[in-house]
């Protein structure tokens, strides 16, 4: 009796469908983050301090506050793509009011 409570979800699904984790709306998501990962750490490279001179570019805007809070949210934004779960909609109707 023991065994029969331990029924996994791929027992209990219809043969020939095979679920996933992730769906493809979560891979899309995830190489969306990806693509601001890359953006952002590509606004923060630029050239270094050479020598004895100074290179004032070190100090910009885009490599000091914009890159980083692109990339940040590129890695926020990957932990909800990779959460994200579509809703079902099976069971409910447009019409559930039984107001006549």
């Amino acid at each position: 009796m023991a065994k029969e409570e331990k029924k996994t979800q791929v027992e209990n699904q219809p043969k020939g469908k095979v679920s996933y984790p992730l769906g493809k709306i979560n891979f899309i998501l995830m190489g969306i983050c990806l693509l601001l990962i890359i953006i952002g750490f590509w606004l923060m490279t630029g050239s270094a301090n050479v020598g004895d001179t100074f290179n004032a570019d070190v100090f910009e805007s885009s490599r000091v506050t914009t890159g980083p809070i692109i990339a940040f949210l590129g890695f926020v934004l990957m932990a909800f793509a990779i959460i994200y779960r579509k809703k079902d909609n099976k069971g409910l109707d447009d019409n559930t009011d039984t107001k006549e």
